[in-house]
């Protein structure tokens, strides 16, 4: 219980406790599971061509 009440005193960013802090953050996960992936209706299904291009390109892009 000491760590409890602890917590409740202790600011976060913005000024908020860190057990409300925490509470969001598990309100917001939930809420991104309900969701699921959202899929975009207008996207096109990639053919195994753009799916390696892609690959390489992003396998690449940290090198300078």
């Amino acid at each position: 219980m000491a760590k409890q009440s602890k917590l409740g005193k202790v600011k976060g960013p913005g000024g908020t406790t860190l057990c409300e802090l925490h509470q969001r953050m598990q309100q917001g996960r939930r809420r991104a599971e309900a969701a699921g992936k959202q899929h975009n209706p207008l996207s096109q299904p990639q053919n195994r061509w753009q799916r390696a291009v892609r690959y390489v390109w992003d396998k690449n892009r940290g090198r300078g």
